[in-house]
C-alpha cells in the first residue's frame, strides 16, 4: 500500500487530473446526446476513461481503475458505438457519477477507498444490457500448431 507521505503529494495531483478526465467524459456524453454518431466524442470518452484507469492503477486504486477500464472496454467493444441510445448514455452517466463520488471517498491520509462494489457491479450490468457487445465467440480462431 502507499505510504502516508507519498499520498500527501500524489493524491491531490491525481484527484485534480481525475476530476478533469471525468468532466471531459461528461462533456462527451452531453455531446453524444445531441449528436449520436460523433466518433470524436466516443474516442475522447474512451481515451479519458483509459487514462483515468491507468492513473488510478498507478496509485493502487484498484476499484476505480477496474471500473474505469471496464467502462472503456464496454464502449470499445460495442456492436455499434456510433448509435448509443438515451438509456445507454444515461447508464454511462450514472457510472461517471459513481466514479466522481468514489473519488470523494478516498481517504486522503491512507489513499484507501472502502466501498461496497455492488453498486459498480449493478451499473456495469446495466451498461452491458444497454450497449450490446460484439460477439467474439463466433469468430474463427487461428490454431497454433505445435511441433514436438
Amino acid at each position: 500500500m502507499n505510504s502516508a507521505n507519498e499520498w500527501q503529494t500524489t493524491l491531490p495531483e491525481f484527484l485534480l487530473e481525475a476530476e478533469m478526465l471525468l468532466a471531459k467524459s461528461e462533456e462527451c456524453l452531453s455531446h453524444l446526446h445531441l449528436i449520436r454518431n460523433d466518433s470524436d466524442a466516443i474516442d475522447c470518452m474512451k481515451a479519458s476513461l483509459a487514462k483515468l484507469a491507468e492513473k488510478a492503477e498507478g496509485l493502487a486504486l484498484q476499484a476505480i481503475s477496474e471500473f474505469s477500464r471496464h467502462l472503456q472496454c464496454l464502449i470499445a467493444n460495442a456492436v455499434n458505438p456510433m448509435q448509443l441510445h438515451d438509456q445507454a448514455l444515461d447508464a454511462l452517466h450514472d457510472c461517471l457519477t459513481l466514479l466522481a463520488w468514489q473519488l470523494e471517498l478516498i481517504d486522503t491520509r491512507t489513499g484507501e477507498l472502502a466501498l461496497d462494489e455492488s453498486e459498480q457491479t449493478t451499473l456495469i450490468a446495466t451498461v452491458t444490457l444497454q450497449i450490446p457487445q460484439k460477439d467474439f465467440g463466433n469468430k474463427p480462431q487461428s490454431r497454433l500448431h505445435h511441433t514436438v
